[in-house]
């Protein structure tokens, strides 16, 4: 017979009997640790037991906490509630899983030795890919996005995600859970949210908007410069269809639009304008094909965008003037998805022309072309899916030009847990003469289609690798796989050709990337087995910002105090935001409904005082 008793969390939980017979209420785990070591269930799903890893961390962990706060003379449950306490739980699993983590001993024992190996205050920082969502798209698909990085619990459930979208079938990341949370301190997801923070942003669509784009941003994070970035979309759903379809034309593809360049635009000008200085790009859209010539010479003489976003994948190209035929996936060498020709280059020569060459002037980032790829659902070795194969004779053939790789053409899909079991496990390596098997000399693990995109790119310094959500989506449920990724790239490409993005707003504000990125080493065994140049602070710098500012022509980017040239954006700025940008952005409702949210607008996450609390009120398991 069941024991739950009415309004209990027992009777509240989605567990059965048996299964509750099996798991206990997560606050009575006797050892509340800094960063959890074991699985922590909201009651939705069963969590998988604490594996021996994650018990070595819990035990070194205790030990170093023991002797720590011993030598400090205060309580353990004190220390484990300061930054000493971090650094324990970060030095225990370097211990157990390798070095990943920048932390000292020094630093369980100094907070300011804590904070010298963070951020610096002087990094620059430009984030070179950036969302938002025009407002009238209140249930988007990026909420999905979102849920991944957010990991469950009540957000993510109140948006309609009961699992990890992009891992239905349960794969355990590194450290032992499904869907464990990116950000947790910028979109804390647990029960206990409410104890450590003054409350959990929702998964809605507000949350991708511009109020909240210019709070995480630039009142939030250490980024200087962002860029605004769109999307062409592949498909539309017209008025009277009932199925999606590729767009024919501009307006089709247009009305199904994230963002359009005009709202991209509209969105720099007001920032800049407010902030007194430079803080914000935009990308024009890229539609290649003769067929678009006319709307992309239009966007330059209307927007002015600072450099180009396309996507290989979607359906933007028009190989031609008939109005009745679908738009065409594409490649970077010209051809689209049918082998038809003349269809990108027509559209750098546009780009280049002796007319439109006086933009770099203006905009020094107007002949960079940033091309998502990767990210591909679909195995199948195709350009137009994203493989890497494209790239190099665009780059020869089109010096003048950069192609920046957004993604660095990663192949799984948002959870990569493929490119740890099936591509760096399974023994087959690629080397530098792009040979490929078990045995090739100097060879490194073969992640699909990364490795190859390094390769491939390296005799070419007109091509960059990007790092938008495969640095976001690696490392910090697959570490080991970030470790070769960053590896490979350093060591094919080199530190002056490598990019930050952080793909924000999908995953939340971008700092707390950029502090996974400042800490984060590669191991020195991996080192030491694959040639893997070692991530230096002058490296981190170059990928966190300045490789992009020499892209882009920023001024004054590697100076010692950088920040100074950057005015900040008014902490008044919602009331800021003109009725014409209003309009274009589509804000929905009247203006009683802009001030009532207006007025809820605020810094989000102070930590309360008292110091932190790490008890979690979930369910654990503790018995198999």
């Amino acid at each position: 017979m069941s024991q739950r008793m009415p309004g209990s969390r027992e009777e509240d939980s989605w567990f059965s009997d048996e299964q509750l017979a099996k798991v206990a209420p997560a606050e009575t785990e006797p050892f509340q640790s800094p960063v959890p070591t074991r699985m922590v269930s909201n009651g939705e799903y069963m969590p998988h037991p604490q594996t021996e890893k994650q018990k070595h961390v819990e035990f070194r962990t205790k030990e170093l906490a023991d002797m720590a706060s011993k030598k400090l003379g205060m309580s353990r449950r004190k220390f484990l509630a300061g930054t000493g306490g971090l650094a324990a739980a970060f030095l225990a699993m370097n211990e157990v899983f390798g070095r990943f983590f920048n932390v000292s001993p020094i630093e369980m024992f100094e907070s300011a030795a804590y904070a010298a190996s963070g951020v610096p205050l002087n990094l620059f920082v430009f984030d070179d890919q950036t969302h938002l969502v025009r407002s009238r798209q209140r249930n988007d698909t990026r909420q999905g996005l979102r849920a991944i990085a957010q990991g469950r619990g009540p957000a993510s459930t109140a948006a309609g995600f009961l699992f990890n979208p992009n891992n239905p079938t349960g794969q355990l990341d590194e450290f032992g859970h499904d869907w464990a949370p990116w950000n947790p301190e910028h979109l804390l997801n647990f029960p206990d949210s409410v104890l450590l923070h003054a409350d959990s942003p929702p998964n809605v669509g507000n949350e991708f908007h511009v109020v909240k784009y210019i709070q995480r941003f630039f009142l939030e994070s250490q980024v200087n410069i962002s860029i605004l970035s769109n999307v062409t979309p592949g498909t539309v759903l017209l008025p009277g269809e009932t199925a999606p379809a590729p767009p024919k034309n501009i307006p089709e593809s247009l009305s199904g639009a994230i963002l359009t360049t005009e709202q991209t635009v509209g969105v720099r000008n007001f920032v800049n304008q407010i902030a007194g200085s430079t803080r914000m790009l935009a990308h024009g859209l890229f539609y290649p094909g003769i067929g678009n010539l006319d709307y992309m010479q239009y966007q330059i003489d209307a927007y002015g965008p600072d450099s180009w976003k396309g996507y290989n994948i979607n359906r933007a190209a028009k190989i031609d003037f008939d109005p009745n035929s679908d738009m065409r996936r594409w490649t970077l060498d010209d051809h689209d998805d049918l082998g038809h020709s003349g269809v990108a280059y027509p559209t750098y020569e546009l780009i280049t022309s002796a007319k439109n060459r006086k933009q770099l002037q203006k905009h020094p980032g107007f002949y960079n072309i940033c091309v998502h790829k990767g990210l591909s659902t679909n195995a199948a070795h195709d350009p137009v899916l994203g493989a890497p194969t494209d790239v190099p004779n665009a780059a020869r053939d089109w010096p003048q030009l950069n192609f920046i790789i957004y993604h660095s053409c990663i192949r799984p899909g948002f959870w990569v847990w493929n490119a740890l079991n099936q591509d760096i496990q399974s023994g087959r390596l690629r080397n530098a003469a792009n040979e490929v098997g078990p045995d090739v000399a100097e060879g490194v693990p073969d992640i699909l289609w990364t490795t190859e995109f390094a390769v491939l790119s390296a005799p070419f310094p007109n091509v960059y690798a990007e790092l938008g959500t495969t640095f976001a989506s690696s490392v910090v449920t697959f570490p080991t796989v970030w470790a070769h990724i960053i590896g490979q790239l350093l060591k094919f490409k080199g530190h002056n050709n490598i990019v930050f993005g952080s793909d924000s707003l999908w995953y939340g504000g971008p700092q707390w990337q950029i502090e996974a990125m400042w800490r984060f080493q590669i191991p020195e065994a991996l080192q030491e087995q694959y040639g893997y140049p070692a991530l230096t602070e002058a490296s981190r710098r170059k990928i966190l910002g300045l490789n992009s500012a020499r892209l882009y022509g920023v001024p004054g980017a590697s100076e010692a105090s950088p920040q100074g040239r950057y005015k900040p954006v008014p902490a008044n700025y919602e009331s800021l935001i003109p009725d014409s940008l209003k309009a274009l952005l589509e804000f929905p409702g009247t203006p009683g409904y802009l001030t009532d949210n207006f007025s809820r607008m605020r810094r989000q996450y102070a930590e309360m005082g008292g110091g932190l609390t790490h008890t979690r009120h979930g369910w654990i398991r503790t018995k198999v």
